[in-house]
């Protein structure tokens, strides 16, 4: 193993290190996307392209992995200069735009696990799906929960977001309420995550979901996990099962 990995020794082989080092992973959305990215390059993937059309925004940085320097630079292309100076000989494109139906097709092309990091303000985000579903790509769905994180994994062969037949349109909040639904029955009610989505859904003004940094870095950790298990044939959990951790009790 070589120097860079010495560490990862004993967690993984030889073998897997050489082949997660070449799968080739999309990293639609640098928001979260930015820690999920160097969490995972640090793991030993090295061929990484990530596409966000976004400007980095003060407040961005309380969970996103951006300094204040780079507040108002493009999102995709600084991601890319700090996982260059992280791994210079690693595989790293960027792409400095928004997914849309006109480039779509083409970005997803050629990758073998994708990150589906996007703002659903669109139907973007499930057109991005069934575009990786055609193309047999497993899609991980990242949500930060502040004090925890929750990942959904999207199998070419499994069922879709859009399976949850919600009333109203899929988005990060009907998703995480399907999610806190199912809690009560396979586990037990999550009371500070109730808390916070009922306090969310009063607040007057239409703001974004709040997030914490914690639920940053425990998704990073959640996905890379996935993706090394996917690319090295490990079993995965299918949606609508799902992978959650929190520190909080």
């Amino acid at each position: 193993m070589e120097e860079r990995y010495s560490r990862n020794r004993l967690y993984v082989n030889n073998d897997e290190q050489d082949l997660i080092k070449k799968h080739p992973i999309l990293i639609a959305g640098s928001g979260i996307g930015s820690n999920i990215a160097e969490c995972a390059l640090r793991f030993g993937f090295e061929n990484i392209t990530v596409i966000d059309g976004d400007k980095i925004e003060i407040s961005n940085l309380n969970r996103q992995n951006f300094t204040y320097y780079d507040v108002e630079k493009p999102k995709a292309e600084t991601l890319y200069n700090r996982l260059k100076s992280i791994n210079p000989g690693a595989e790293i494109k960027y792409i400095n735009e928004f997914i849309t139906e006109k480039n779509i097709r083409e970005i997803i092309e050629g990758h073998s696990i994708a990150i589906n990091a996007l703002d659903f303000t669109s139907d973007i985000p499930l057109h991005f799906d069934t575009l990786c579903k055609e193309k047999r790509i497993p899609v991980l769905h990242p949500y930060n929960l502040g004090w925890g994180g929750l990942v959904m994994v999207i199998t070419p062969d499994g069922l879709s977001l859009e399976s949850l037949n919600s009333s109203t349109r899929i988005n990060e909040l009907s998703v995480v309420e399907f999610f806190a639904e199912q809690l009560k029955h396979i586990m037990e009610p999550n009371l500070w995550l109730e808390k916070i989505l009922k306090s969310y859904k009063d607040e007057k003004e239409t703001l974004p979901p709040p997030q914490l940094a914690i639920g940053s870095w425990i998704i990073a950790g959640i996905c890379t996990t996935i993706m090394y298990n996917i690319i090295t044939n490990k079993k995965v959990k299918q949606f609508p099962d799902f992978y959650f951790n929190t520190i909080m009790e």
